[in-house]
């Protein structure tokens, strides 16, 4: 018999830590290669981590809701001695890129060659010869505004949308290395207005209930407070008439819940309003890394929902 020790595989590089949040495998029970042993959450997705070995798991070295690192030993399962060493890197290597493209969606998009019979809009010759040479799918085609006959995207256009994406390669890593080399000798100041300042204690009373927060709650907490710390937060008041608006929802609500089966909310029409205000002024689609800004070339909105322990973007 020997021991096999089940660590909490790498799931990307931006994450470091997941939590547990369900044990599939009691202590003492068996356990099959590939069968999950325990379900985990990060900031980004919720997965399951799979033994990479046939056993009886003997040993749970972390409780539900505890904080694991990366590479950290979570669980002993006892083995036979006829699991090989190459048998069970084999499996953890598919284990670790399962769980990267649960992640990083991006990592399931493999560029193969285009298939202009799936688009509906017209291409010349000379465009689709450019977008198989420059590795351009069919849908980043799709979203190049065309200034061509009837939005067509002509030569210019595309080489143009060439020379941006090589361009935000370029930054981005620009970016990433003028971070790292800075990282030891420069500080943020947020960082050091971090460490400097000390929460406030909080006075309880003997009626006072205490609860502890779930994950989404910790989740939320931590956005808001990292919202602050690096984005300033300004308010402004402009009384707009919605008259129209208010009208027209009026006139189309009740046969758009009967289609839809949903209620028509003032919502989803602000939300356009937002994205054609940052259409219309792009200096406000903006974000700073460092010494750079990045201009957004996409709009991306966030609509919280209300749920009953908190929201979700």
């Amino acid at each position: 018999m020997a021991r096999f020790e089940l660590k909490l595989p790498k799931m990307g590089e931006s994450v470091a830590e997941a939590t547990i949040t369900n044990w599939l495998k009691q202590v003492g029970e068996k356990i099959e290669v590939d069968e999950a042993v325990l379900e985990i959450a990060t900031d980004k997705v919720d997965s399951e981590v799979p033994s990479e070995v046939s056993g009886i798991l003997i040993e749970q070295l972390f409780q539900k809701d505890d904080l694991v690192q990366v590479g950290q030993t979570i669980a002993i399962i006892e083995t036979e001695s006829g699991n090989s060493t190459e048998t069970i890197v084999a499996v953890e290597k598919e284990i670790i890129s399962t769980l990267e493209k649960s992640i990083d969606p991006s990592k399931n998009n493999v560029n193969t060659t285009q298939n202009f019979t799936d688009s509906d809009k017209f291409y010349s010759p000379l465009v689709k010869n450019i977008a198989k040479e420059e590795n351009v799918s069919i849908a980043e085609l799709e979203n190049i505004s065309g200034s061509g006959k009837e939005g067509r995207v002509t030569k210019e256009d595309i080489l143009k949308f060439v020379e941006n994406r090589k361009l935000s390669g370029d930054v981005a890593e620009l970016i990433a290395t003028k971070v790292e080399t800075q990282k030891v000798v420069q500080q943020p100041i947020i960082a050091h207005a971090k460490s400097n300042v000390q929460p406030v204690p909080v006075s309880v009373n003997g009626g006072d209930e205490i609860i502890e927060m779930d994950r989404m709650r910790k989740l939320i907490a931590g956005y808001m407070v990292a919202s602050v710390q690096t984005s300033a937060h300004v308010q402004s008041f402009i009384e707009v008439d919605v008259t129209n608006i208010v009208k027209w929802r009026d006139k189309v609500k009740t046969a758009f819940e009967k289609r839809e089966g949903e209620k028509l909310t003032y919502t989803p029409i602000f939300m356009e309003a937002v994205a054609k205000a940052l259409k219309d002024f792009p200096g406000l689609n903006i974000s700073v890394e460092g010494d750079y800004i990045i201009k957004k070339k996409n709009i991306n909105l966030g609509m919280a929902a209300a749920l009953p322990n908190g929201n979700l973007i």
